[in-house]
């Protein structure tokens, strides 16, 4: 049987350590190609660019892959060139990060990685994004690599259903120190924020958004409680937002008779 082939993305750019880690982890278990953003991308969520052109460029970067190129678009733009002219058939999987830092709770929302691989489960192609919780330029990726193919292997073996897709966080250990897997829920987490004002060298005001990661969620089952507590975190995710809980409310208790 021919391999599966996997489209490898990220938000972090091609440059990034992060990347490297997951085309190679990948590279074992099929054929890799990669689309991935020419410079940084953080934080663009699901971002798609509409009032400039898109460039491609094919490059070098990787030993494992033949096929490689820059785009210089958002995450989302990279998925879905990568679908249009890139390819010549719907890859079997589509693998975004490894990310530096973590997606883990409400931080799948403002994800680049996660957007690019909400993108590809919008195109029924499985998907998963990894993210692990170091935002060092030269943390260890050996662990996240080591879990990433592991979970690959298991949703290439059985597959969710369309529209679901895994945001997979790794906590910053060494691999003999993660104590393993847990799937669980997002956590229910915020960041509370507030801009800095500073005044610039010639006298005008600008402003800086700082804010810190707050935990309000207790739960033992959570992706955050997993993270603290040494286990890579697997939340199954879907694009369809409807509150099916909502609507139940709306039907029964909402009269539209005044």
């Amino acid at each position: 049987m021919s391999k599966p082939l996997i489209l490898v993305t990220n938000d972090d750019s091609i440059y990034s350590k992060g990347i490297k880690a997951l085309v190679e982890a990948m590279s074992e278990i099929g054929d890799v190609v990669v689309v991935a953003p020419d410079k940084p991308q953080s934080g663009m969520g699901r971002a798609v660019t509409l009032n400039k052109p898109l460039r491609l460029n094919k490059i070098s970067r990787f030993n494992q892959v033949e096929e490689s190129y820059t785009c210089s678009g958002t995450p989302v733009d990279c998925v879905k060139i990568a679908r249009d002219i890139v390819l010549h058939r719907k890859p079997d999987l589509c693998v975004s990060g490894i990310n530096h830092g973590s997606n883990s709770s409400i931080n799948i929302l403002y994800s680049g990685t996660m957007s690019a691989a909400v993108e590809a489960a919008i195109e029924h192609i499985p998907s998963i994004g990894f993210s692990l919780c170091s935002h060092d330029l030269d943390a260890d990726f050996t662990a996240a690599a080591h879990y990433a193919k592991v979970i690959v292997q298991q949703i290439l073996k059985h597959p969710l259903e369309k529209g679901i897709l895994l945001n997979v966080n790794i906590p910053d250990l060494p691999l003999n120190e993660i104590k393993g897997i847990k799937t669980g829920h997002q956590a229910i987490a915020k960041w509370e924020e507030e801009f800095e004002e500073r005044i610039d060298p010639r006298g005008s005001k600008y402003y800086w958004l700082t804010g810190k990661f707050v935990n309000y969620d207790k739960r033992e089952n959570t992706d955050e409680w997993a993270l603290e507590n040494g286990f890579v975190s697997i939340v199954p995710v879907q694009f369809d937002m409807t509150s099916h809980k909502g609507i139940e409310t709306i039907h029964h208790h909402w009269r539209y008779d005044q």
